[in-house]
């Protein structure tokens, strides 16, 4: 059994896939789990602490870019009556 180039070629292609899809869904999973504890804490700051956050897309995207500490600004930004009031 000979093996070619392109069996040779194949594989290497294959491992290096495999690393880049590893990488991409490590990263896309834990900037999924930052932008969902992100607009938890936006919404856990809104019902449950009682701050008069005005909840708009913008705001939705800052949570889900930034996560938490999207979050974090937003509420500090609406105790202070800059923005998000």
């Amino acid at each position: 059994m000979v093996v070619g180039i392109t069996e040779i070629s194949v594989l290497i292609l294959a491992a290096v896939v495999a690393y880049v899809l590893y990488k991409v869904l490590k990263t896309a999973t834990s900037l999924a789990v930052n932008a969902v504890l992100g607009i938890l804490t936006l919404i856990v700051a809104k019902f449950l602490l009682g701050l008069e956050i005005a909840i708009t897309w913008i705001a939705v995207l800052i949570c889900a870019i930034g996560g938490i500490f999207g979050a974090l600004v937003i509420i500090v930004l609406n105790y202070l009556k800059i923005a998000f009031v």
